[in-house]
């Protein structure tokens, strides 16, 4: 679409808008209509460009990607994390809804059954997981691969870890697309095929027996992390703590300050400096917890392609919908890099899903992507280009039920959508959040048929453009129906009609 219609869009809004009696008069007079779509949207528009100034781009679209309302469509907007939506129908459709990702310990060599000892080489083999060892939740373990060793008589493991990788290098870096302001906080960790526990650490110091004493450290995740913590923190007497901490190159964290004798446990959390070094101490907490011995001496090697390497345990994700679904209602950085390396490798995957949004959308100017996360405010999508890939990628391969996906009302990233909308489900959609991006995109169900909207707002009132982006999802779905699962035999989401 150009510029044109772009115009033509937002001046035909502008003279409706112009035109209707303002909301709350429209209501007051009992014996008028209700209001139209457009009178609404229009209504709306002139409440959230008082409330948040900037720059606004706006998109509402029929079922079948039909533009029925806009402002400035066609602009070229920073997106921050509905960027995912892109992701996961790009990496759906090379991958499939079932796919997963497995994780190994491989080696050459055999079991001395006498004395339990693998006689032999042996490596972790990670393949950029996004579940593996995370917190809380359902995943691969390293765990089980410790428990699958026990299984097989092996008692003792020598030499140093060695780390392989189907799919590339076995390591993580900080994305080059991603501004290095974002270092060191929580939704920006290292990225690569050496992920666990999302690449992020965690511990909890608490006061220690009395007034003098060093505090202590009262829990650390991933299990062995614990290893790495040193406590220099002392205990004084009061309520209060003042407590910090220090992470090297190597992964080791320093807690320095007082905490008072009466303070509750302080909990820290922070991307790791070092993968590595958090697996080596992961993976020898997790082996002796299985009885098995490991001695980190040097001499060993990893599984070479002179000798052929035998699965020696293997632990497998959850599926693709189950990964995908998660990253998205929580909006996991980490995890929308991992789905496009999962799908596109590292050699320019970005340039991948630039050409499947292109090949979707038919729009080649729509987009401009330089991550899979939407982390970098270099990305550039038109709110024309959200709804035109919401109403046709249903219909790709690869995208059957793919609003399913996305987070429903009153859950993840929306759950302030938990209020004013009759049932959860109404809405499925993807929020989007930088320090000046507010972004909310994704599928609204009316008895009327589903609207596709994507509201785009780039300025310095984030948090009032959030409030009038919820405002309007509640408006329009006040009496709305469950997004339904789609298919080629119905006529939603732009399938072809009943006869």
């Amino acid at each position: 679409m150009n510029s044109r219609i772009s115009r033509q869009v937002a001046l035909g809004a502008l003279l409706v808008f112009g035109s209707a009696p303002a909301f709350g008069q429209a209501r007051r007079v009992a014996s008028n209509p209700p209001l139209t779509l457009q009178e609404e949207l229009n209504a709306w528009y002139r409440t959230a460009v008082k409330k948040a100034p900037g720059e606004w781009g706006v998109a509402v679209a029929d079922e079948k990607g039909q533009l029925v309302w806009g402002i400035d469509p066609t602009a070229m907007m920073i997106p921050a994390s509905t960027v995912k939506l892109f992701t996961t129908g790009f990496a759906r459709s090379v991958l499939g809804s079932d796919a997963h990702k497995t994780t190994r310990v491989v080696g050459t060599g055999h079991l001395d059954p006498a004395t339990g000892s693998w006689l032999g080489t042996w490596a972790l083999e990670l393949n950029g997981d996004p579940s593996f060892e995370r917190a809380g939740r359902n995943g691969a373990r390293l765990a089980d691969l410790a428990t699958q060793l026990a299984a097989r008589g092996i008692r003792h493991l020598a030499g140093p870890l060695s780390l392989i990788s189907a799919t590339g290098d076995a390591g993580a870096s900080f994305p080059s697309a991603w501004s290095s302001r974002h270092r060191g906080r929580l939704f920006a960790p290292l990225i690569g095929n050496l992920t666990l526990h999302e690449n992020l650490v965690s511990f909890a110091v608490a006061a220690g027996p009395r007034a003098g004493s060093h505090a202590v450290l009262a829990g650390a995740s991933p299990l062995g992390f614990d290893q790495l913590v040193r406590v220099e923190a002392k205990t004084v007497k009061g309520r209060k703590a003042r407590l910090k901490f220090a992470q090297d190159a190597d992964g080791r964290v320093v807690v320095t300050g007082t905490i008072g004798t009466s303070a509750r446990a302080r909990g820290f959390s922070a991307p790791t400096t070092n993968p590595r070094a958090v697996l080596e101490a992961a993976w020898k907490a997790n082996l002796a917890a299985a009885g098995i011995d490991w001695t980190s001496a040097p001499g060993m090697s990893a599984p070479t392609g002179t000798l052929r390497a035998t699965t020696i345990a293997e632990v497998i994700s959850p599926t693709f919908d189950s990964i995908a679904s998660e990253i998205n209602r929580r909006s996991l950085n980490i995890g929308a890099e991992l789905l496009l390396h999962w799908a596109a490798g590292y050699d320019n995957p970005v340039d991948r899903l630039n050409a499947h949004v292109q090949q979707i959308t038919g729009d080649r100017s729509g987009v401009r992507l330089v991550d899979g996360s939407g982390l970098s405010s270099e990305n550039r999508v038109s709110p024309y280009a959200f709804v035109t890939y919401l109403a046709r990628f249903p219909l790709a391969p690869g995208g059957k039920n793919f609003p399913q996906l996305l987070p429903a009302n009153g859950t993840g990233t929306l759950w302030r959508l938990a209020s004013g909308l009759p049932i959860r489900g109404v809405v499925r959609a993807k929020t989007g959040t930088l320090g000046n991006v507010a972004s909310l995109v994704g599928y609204l169900g009316r008895s009327d048929g589903v609207l596709l909207v994507s509201l785009m707002y780039n300025g310095n009132r984030v948090w009032a453009a959030r409030q009038q982006q919820w405002s309007l999802f509640r408006t329009l779905g006040a009496s709305g129906v469950v997004i339904p699962m789609d298919s080629l035999e119905t006529d939603h989401l732009g399938g072809p009609e009943k006869p």
